[in-house]
């Protein structure tokens, strides 16, 4: 599964987890990916999106197109 949204292209970020000893250790941030089945040029498509961009309407989701089409 890849680590990138699709719409935004929000990805994974590095850095550092620092202990109460001030030693630094690397780690990730995950973005909250989600598998969805979304419209992608007229077909039915299963991609990695982001919930923000789910939340914010930015996906057109292919069960609720295939309702408003009926």
């Amino acid at each position: 599964m890849s680590k990138r949204c699709f719409i935004c292209g929000k990805n994974s970020k590095s850095g550092n987890n620092v202990s109460h000893s001030k030693r630094h250790t690397k780690r990730m941030w995950l973005p909250n990916l989600q598998n969805i089945n979304i419209l992608v040029e007229g077909k039915k498509r299963k991609k990695a999106v982001c919930t923000k961009c789910i939340k914010g309407g930015k996906v057109i989701k292919a069960v609720k197109a295939v309702k408003a089409a009926k």
